[in-house]
């Protein structure tokens, strides 16, 4: 005789990807469906979470246009919720050239024109890091915010 199931609660696993096209209007995209996730997610628009997250998206997104575009070829984002925190993950396809790593992002002057996305998402981020993409040719540029009270997010606290 088999042995009975031992019942378990239902795994609901919080995560979006989608590829973009290396296009400005690809990274606008790419805010607006950070965006409505979250608030799927049940982070609401507005909230200090959800804002930094746009921003995140927004500065990766445009990176990824702009200095890892390979013609022809799409942009990633990917974002989940990892325990208590939202983690961002914008691929590429372009190899070689690399961004500078957490710690070396160095601010620009007030007068440049670019410099400015990698100084956000260290001062938004509450970890990033710069790693070959799992699909290689490319890189990805993963960033996490810590989400207080994630565990609201993945249903009660277990007891004990």
């Amino acid at each position: 005789m088999p042995a009975p199931l031992t019942p378990q609660s239902p795994l609901t696993v919080r995560m979006f990807s989608q590829r973009l096209s290396a296009t400005p209007r690809g990274a606008r995209l790419a805010r607006h469906l950070a965006l409505a996730q979250l608030h799927t997610w049940g982070i609401p628009h507005g909230s200090s979470a959800s804002d930094a997250v746009a921003l995140i998206v927004a500065e990766l997104a445009a990176n990824a246009v702009t200095h890892g575009r390979v013609p022809g070829r799409d942009f990633e984002l990917r974002l989940s919720l990892p325990t208590g925190s939202i983690r961002v993950e914008v691929s590429d396809t372009r190899a070689g050239t690399r961004p500078s790593k957490p710690g070396d992002v160095r601010p620009s002057s007030p007068l440049d024109e670019h410099g400015r996305g990698l100084v956000l998402v260290e001062a938004l981020a509450d970890r990033w890091e710069v790693v070959d993409r799992d699909a290689a040719p490319g890189k990805t540029v993963r960033a996490e915010v810590d989400l207080p009270g994630w565990l609201s997010l993945n249903g009660p606290a277990p007891l004990g």
